[in-house]
């Protein structure tokens, strides 16, 4: 319909529907289609004014008779029925009182204060005190392994001088995270230690800082939203969050698939401290005595290996396969409580277990914890079957046991969630241990 028919047709129409319910003579022709909007020059439509139109005839065929009298009047209704066809005015927004334009926005009681971060609940200092010793083994280790390999092993690892340069500025960025939390600790934070490690090889490295980075953000995670000061706890976030982006590295270092998870887990503060004490040989006798549990041994006698089972160069990502599936038998060996751990020989493992017999393995991995039952369980030693588990229900293409998980004995299966998942504690028996299924 060119820009002339639309521009007459609501006047035509007007006067052709008024006309014909004075007369009743003149019908619509039977050849009308399907509404279509107006249009208009620039080819736009002019919603919502629609018109039927004729395949035929743009009007009904026949003159209706018109008293003449009404003929006026009729064109007058053409006209205003005409300028309703038109383009609207522009919208003028009414006018306001000025006050409503100093609406404050949504803000915490925070906002009106002036925040400090300085930590003084017990809570915060023990569990940032924990969080700064993690900051300052993981700057040992990433100069250590600079330090103890040769430009040529790191070589036949498939690394660069780039990729060395990426973990020496990881190291840069523990400098700065260990001096941000010592600042919000005060005078009495902890001093870096004397450490061992696990590894012989360059790729026992990559696996070592890939494990220990997992559980260094993971243990973060689990107690971050129960500080007592949020402006800390933001500090805290903003720092750790960084130490994501290490582990996902040393991933993808190692040849595997960088974030094989949904979701990252959080774990207790006795879980990371479990897992981080064996390799803190000696502390100053100023660092502050960490309160947290330390859980007897566990060890996975059959942990896969990402160099042993389909190994794969360093990469971005690697579209591989998991390195165990659903229905592997898993081994384990655990300690006995008592035993003398820790820096300077000052801690005991214990447990809080009324029996102390292990009956089920709890995989802790994203939001939940599975349990599998333990056979075989005896003094020292137990077996299990790797779980099959869902994120959600019917998500059956995902399993949720997926990437580097913890995993622990316990002697009940207690469900928990992430909000309390500190109630497994009291029915922990050993562990945990990081168990590497993707």
């Amino acid at each position: 319909m060119g820009h002339g028919e639309a521009s007459g047709w609501p006047m035509a129409a007007a006067v052709w529907v008024l006309a014909s319910r004075r007369s009743g003579r003149a019908s619509w022709p039977s050849t009308i289609a399907t509404a279509v909007p107006l249009e208009q020059p620039n080819g736009h439509g002019r919603p919502p004014f629609y018109i039927r139109r004729p395949d035929s005839h743009p009007f009904p065929t026949g003159c209706p008779h018109i008293p003449i009298m009404l003929l006026p009047i009729l064109i007058l209704v053409g006209l205003l029925c005409h300028q309703s066809c038109q383009r609207p005015p522009p919208y003028t927004p009414a006018p306001q009182s000025s006050h409503l334009f100093n609406i404050t926005q949504p803000s915490s009681y925070l906002q009106s204060k002036l925040p400090s971060y300085q930590i003084k609940a017990r809570f915060d200092f023990q569990s940032v005190n924990l969080a700064l010793n993690q900051e300052w083994i993981e700057l040992d280790l990433f100069r250590y392994g600079l330090a103890k390999f040769s430009a040529k092993e790191f070589e036949q690892a498939g690394l660069n001088a780039e990729d060395r340069y990426l973990i020496q500025f990881m190291a840069d960025q523990e400098v700065s995270h260990a001096t941000v939390l010592s600042n919000m600790l005060g005078p009495r934070a902890a001093k870096p230690c004397q450490y061992k490690y696990p590894f012989k090889t360059v790729k026992e490295f990559l696996d070592f800082c890939q494990k220990l980075t997992r559980w260094g953000e993971s243990g973060v995670y689990g107690f971050l939203s129960f500080l007592q000061n949020p402006n800390s706890a933001q500090i805290l976030l903003q720092s750790i969050v960084t130490e994501a982006r290490q582990q996902m590295i040393f991933r993808q270092f190692e040849g595997l698939f960088p974030m094989p998870i949904y979701h990252v887990a959080g774990i207790p503060q006795s879980w990371a401290w479990t897992l981080l004490h064996p390799y803190l040989v000696s502390c100053p006798r100023t660092n502050p005595y960490i309160e947290f549990d330390i859980f007897p041994r566990l060890e996975i006698l059959n942990n896969p290996d990402p160099f042993q089972i389909d190994p794969r160069p360093p990469a971005i990502t690697h579209n591989r396969t998991s390195l165990s599936l659903p229905g592997r038998q898993v081994r384990f060996r655990f300690e006995k409580p008592g035993k003398v751990v820790g820096p300077n020989g000052d801690y005991k493992t214990l447990t809080h277990s009324k029996s102390a017999r292990p009956k089920f393995a709890a995989w802790t991995s994203q939001y939940n914890v599975t349990y599998s039952k333990l056979e075989q369980v005896d003094e020292d030693s137990a077996t299990t079957v790797q779980p099959y588990g869902v994120l959600f229900p019917g998500q059956v293409d995902y399993p949720v046991i997926n990437g580097t998980v913890f995993v622990l004995l316990t002697d009940t299966d207690l469900h928990v969630t992430p909000s309390n998942i500190t109630a497994l504690n009291k029915h922990i028996v050993a562990g945990p241990a990081m168990y590497q299924v993707d």
